[in-house]
């Protein structure tokens, strides 16, 4: 009968306990970095800098501060609301980079892919009466408009590196940059477009003014005064049905045997060019959906000079999908934890001295860090193998018990 190894030995268990070695070590660089600028901060005293290292673990259940001006900290409906649907978009443009990670491709294309799906969902959302159809149905219509658009933009790279062999981390640069003045030139020539209102220039308005918007279904009451609803719900079945993909299904077998060796998955018979555009297809196709879950929620405006910059958002995927590693229900975690970073962050910014700068340099080196979680595992399977090798007997002895069991 086979011994099963210990629990610290297996692949998932060393997989876990690096991520959260790593969630640890960042934790632990943000609050050192708190303490250092509040003890060499005139503006900050000592117990600031303790107040901020609290919050840095603590902002989530942040209640503000107490008629006596110290923090007070509890149940946050709002901050975890707003934590759950800030979580959308980063768990998407997470389960679009580890696809193409478990098929051997690097997909830094999602925040192309998220502005590709942006513009399909907001323009179906917002044209379609919704006198003539249901809001529902326009919704639906919507979401798979997003994961299109995604998926069309995501196989591009897909298609170049299957036919030409070129890199897709350049072709996805490329198209990224496409993407980001081509959406704003077709946002620039739609009717949907708003002007000037209270300061605000060339920005899409909400979905709720059709009349769609994603639907609550009670969260609002059990966190209200949040933005939280029931797309989170739906990117946390999403990341289900990856993973029965990946690990359950033929395609899935197909995928991964393309992208651990695509050439012996060729000559197994494995379609290997059809593979590895239909998984830049399937990753554009989340960064999409993660796209129009989020401006669908009815109470977000989209700014549409997006050639300024891209969005944050599709590069944050790639931390989220190395701190899964690459798993898809480990997605569903990293990405509500990275969330909850950027609540932390708010709350030290809004019940401290610190500014909005310390906050983001926080964020980045945990962000950073997280690219150490493989470092860490490897380090932990080394260690697992150097206690098996000293457990073991040694040769001579084990030689030695073998002739005593002979003479007898």
């Amino acid at each position: 009968m086979k011994q099963k190894s210990p629990l610290l030995q297996r692949e998932g268990a060393k997989t876990v306990l690096s991520s959260i070695l790593s969630i640890l070590i960042g934790l632990v660089f943000g609050s050192i970095l708190v303490l250092i600028v509040a003890f060499s901060s005139e503006s900050i005293s000592p117990k600031g800098g303790l107040e901020g290292v609290s919050l840095v673990f603590l902002g989530l259940f942040s209640t503000g501060r107490d008629a006596a001006g110290e923090l007070s900290f509890g149940f946050n409906p709002t901050s975890i609301g707003n934590m759950l649907f800030r979580a959308i978009p980063l768990l998407m443009t997470g389960l679009s980079v580890a696809v193409a990670n478990k098929t051997g491709l690097f997909n830094i294309g999602a925040p192309g892919q998220y502005l590709m799906g942006t513009w399909a969902s907001l323009t179906v959302a917002l044209s379609i009466p919704t006198s003539v159809v249901p809001s529902w149905i326009v919704w639906t219509l919507a979401l798979l408009a997003g994961m299109l658009a995604g998926a069309i933009w995501g196989a591009i790279p897909g298609f170049l590196k299957a036919t030409r062999n070129i890199n897709e981390v350049l072709a996805c640069i490329m198209t990224n940059w496409i993407a980001a003045n081509l959406v704003t030139f077709l946002f620039d020539i739609s009717d949907l477009k708003n002007g000037a209102e209270a300061g605000k220039v060339g920005y899409i308005k909400p979905t709720a003014a059709n009349g769609v918007a994603t639907a609550k279904l009670g969260l609002d009451k059990l966190l209200p005064q949040s933005q939280v609803n029931a797309g989170i719900l739906v990117a946390i079945l999403i990341a289900i049905g990856v993973y029965i993909l990946m690990n359950k299904t033929t395609l899935g077998y197909e995928l991964k045997a393309c992208g651990s060796n695509r050439h012996a998955a060729r000559y197994a018979g494995i379609n290997d060019k059809r593979n590895i555009v239909l998984s830049m297809a399937i990753a554009g196709s989340m960064a999409g959906a993660g796209a129009a879950l989020y401006w669908l929620s009815g109470n977000t405006e989209f700014f549409w000079s997006t050639y300024q910059s891209l969005p944050a958002v599709g590069f944050n995927g790639i931390p989220v999908a190395l701190l899964a590693a690459n798993s898809p229900i480990g997605v569903i975690f990293t990405a509500i934890f990275m969330s909850l970073l950027n609540i932390c962050g708010t709350q030290l910014k809004n019940l401290t001295a610190f500014n909005e700068y310390i906050t983001d340099i926080i964020i980045a080196a945990i962000v950073y860090l997280s690219s150490f979680s493989l470092i860490i595992k490897m380090w932990l399977s080394s260690r697992g193998k150097k206690k098996t090798t000293e457990s073991a007997p040694a040769p001579a002895a084990a030689g030695e018990k073998t002739g005593k069991e002979n003479g007898k």
